[in-house]
């Protein structure tokens, strides 16, 4: 029996479920009149530019914003730095008027990844931004190199992060420029000028004690800034507290930013062929490192919750 061509080369219907539950038709219906009220709200209530801006600008004066709107880690010997997703969200909060979001579509435990979509919506230009993306479900570590991950809260907080970034480049696709550069010039700005007229011989001490709170020493901090710590700036300060929040994140390591100092064979050769003085004679003379702090018992940053 002959059929026509658009018969012989239709494609196969997708299948489609043999039954949907009443719960999930209702969410179904939900989900539709909730984007159609949420356009229709956008459209009687315009953003006011104007307002964004004073809104913004009020809220990255807000030092612990500020600290928290920028990230920094180490790759390939270098550093990167960019904005956080707080930095983004907080942009999206002022200019109103944008959905975003980041969703889940599926996830395989056999092959061991999970397929996840990051999106935003300005609700009154209708631009939208998406990107949908495979996160496997392993973690690198520079001991061991690929481990797979079996725990839910692993495999949770690694889509999370893995998503965040995606959600955060999303937002910026949909928002201006211009208010982003804005934003962060102030962010910075609040960063470099301090806790307004705190002097900054006690702002010096108070990031000292934050840092041997995690095991870094004054000396190393001196030797990362490569100044004594007398002469430190508001900007030296401001790129601390950036370091000091990025490494209580975990999105970097302490001794990634701070190595520790080692001792090389030769100068342990040295030393011990240094005639004339004997090993227990060269511990006395040698002088107490100036500021060390012994390390925390306490877990290492960034192990915590994020």
């Amino acid at each position: 029996m002959n059929y026509p061509a658009e018969q012989q080369y239709a494609p196969a219907p997708a299948p489609v479920p043999s039954f949907v539950g009443q719960g999930t038709a209702v969410e179904q219906s939900r989900a539709v009149a909730e984007v159609q009220a949420a356009v229709i709200v956008a459209r009687q209530f315009p953003r006011n530019e104007a307002l964004a801006i004073q809104k913004m600008t009020t809220a990255f004066r807000q030092q612990n914003l500020a600290a928290r709107s920028f990230f920094r880690f180490s790759r390939g010997g270098s550093s990167v730095t960019g904005e956080t997703i707080q930095f983004a969200k907080e942009l999206a909060r002022c200019w109103t008027n944008i959905h975003h979001g980041l969703t889940e579509l599926r996830r395989d435990d056999v092959a061991g990844e999970s397929e996840m979509q990051a999106w935003a919506w300005d609700l009154e230009t209708n631009e939208r931004a998406s990107t949908t993306f495979i996160v496997p479900h392993t973690r690198w570590t520079s001991a061991n190199g690929s481990k797979r991950l079996e725990d839910p809260r692993d495999v949770y907080e690694s889509n999370s992060n893995n998503g965040a970034r995606r959600l955060r480049e999303m937002i910026f696709t949909v928002l201006p420029s211009w208010f982003r550069e804005q934003a962060k010039e102030i962010a910075t700005n609040t960063l470099n000028n301090g806790a307004g007229d705190t002097p900054i011989s006690t702002r010096i001490a108070e990031a000292i004690t934050a840092f041997e709170g995690i095991g870094v020493t004054v000396d190393q901090i001196e030797t990362k800034l490569g100044r004594d710590s007398s002469k430190w700036t508001n900007i030296d300060l401001g790129q601390l507290q950036i370091i000091h929040q990025s490494i209580r994140r975990g999105e970097v390591t302490r001794d990634e930013e701070f190595p520790p100092q080692r001792v090389t064979a030769s100068e342990i050769k040295q030393q011990a062929t240094t005639p004339g003085k004997t090993e227990q004679q060269t511990e006395q003379s040698t002088p107490p490192a100036t500021g060390t702090t012994e390390w925390p018992k306490a877990a290492e940053p960034g192990s915590g919750a994020r």
